[in-house]
């Protein structure tokens, strides 16, 4: 393996909402959290899997099937 060319990893913890969990990652920020006596870097998430719908199970399906059929019967059959 090459010497000094891979990046520098930091201890990060990632936050979304009440949701936390360290991390290491290459990207740092200006707020710094202490974590177990460790500094960490705090990335916030604007989704991540404790609030993302498919994860929660809150997604909706959306009725693309009905939508199609609408859409050839007014306009024919289309193909």
């Amino acid at each position: 393996m090459k010497k000094d060319i891979h990046p520098e990893y930091h201890p990060v913890v990632y936050v979304d909402g009440d949701f936390e969990f360290p991390s290491r990652a290459t990207s740092k920020s200006e707020e710094i959290r202490t974590i177990d006596g460790v500094d960490h870097y705090v990335l916030r998430l604007e989704i991540s899997s404790a609030t993302h719908p498919f994860y929660t199970g809150k997604q909706r399906f959306v009725d693309t099937a009905g939508r199609i059929d609408r859409f050839r019967q007014k306009y024919g059959s289309g193909g």
